[in-house]
């Protein structure tokens, strides 16, 4: 007589799920069923509730401590020098000072935007799935991505501000509007990842490496057109900054 078969999914009357379908394929909730999780309320949700009330105490207790920088009425008829875009735009603005309009503001974060996007794409590994940086490599790629991007950028845009490519080189546009910067940008992308190719990385670390560069990148503009820009957006330092020239 052959033994009772042993259920698969035996009946619990202590859990309140059910098993909706069968898809192949793993996860990194395999062998880590609903006994080893907690429920979303109050777990979760009460959490984000503190994290909430924590962040609107300390900007209640910022605008008590600080004053806002209010200034007089805006005059319509003079424009402010320097001229500052909001901070989340002045990477922009700084690219503007350095290449074409159309290539600065729409040709350039159009494909950032786009990579962004493309990123799942590029990397469908499910190895290492919520882990800093990857591995240890990815960590020593993502150090020596930054350290290149803190040196190599803040040199090209002083280098731009007492050479002036875009005056010596002013006619046709497309010198030193659109032909030079596309050349310097690529180039430095290119060294980067070949820097990064000599560490023998696999895609997901190749890919930390190029968007650490970008965020370093993106964060460098900021600080320079915030604080390094003044009358007439010219290279300053931060202690001869004209009255205004803050946009905080």
């Amino acid at each position: 007589m052959s033994p009772e078969p042993r259920e698969v999914f035996p009946k619990d009357t202590k859990k309140t799920y059910g098993l909706m379908a069968l898809v192949k394929g793993t996860s990194p909730m395999v062998e880590k069923g609903p006994e080893d999780t907690v429920m979303s309320w109050p777990n979760l949700l009460v959490m984000e509730a503190l994290a909430m009330l924590g962040t609107g105490v300390l900007l209640l207790a910022g605008s008590i401590l600080v004053s806002a920088p209010l200034r007089e009425m805006a005059n319509p008829d003079v424009t402010e020098n320097p001229a500052k875009a909001p901070w989340y735009f002045l990477n922009l603005q700084e690219l503007l000072m350095h290449m074409h309009p159309a290539l600065a503001g729409v040709v350039i974060p159009g494909i950032v935007i786009l990579l962004i996007m493309m990123i799942p794409y590029f990397d469908r590994s499910k190895k290492d799935i919520g882990v800093w940086f990857a591995s240890p490599k990815g960590r020593k790629i993502a150090l020596v991505s930054t350290m290149y991007t803190l040196i190599l950028i803040p040199a090209t845009i002083i280098f731009d501000e007492f050479v002036r490519v875009r005056s010596l080189l002013n006619k046709p546009e497309i010198f030193p509007g659109w032909i030079i910067p596309i050349g310097v940008t690529g180039g430095l992308i290119v060294v980067l990842y070949a820097i990064i190719l000599f560490w023998r990385p696999n895609r997901r670390e190749v890919l930390v490496g190029l968007f650490t560069g970008f965020v370093v990148t993106y964060f460098l503009l900021i600080l320079s057109g915030t604080l390094f820009r003044g009358m007439g957006m010219r290279l300053t330092l931060p202690w001869d900054l004209p009255p205004g020239a803050l946009t905080f």
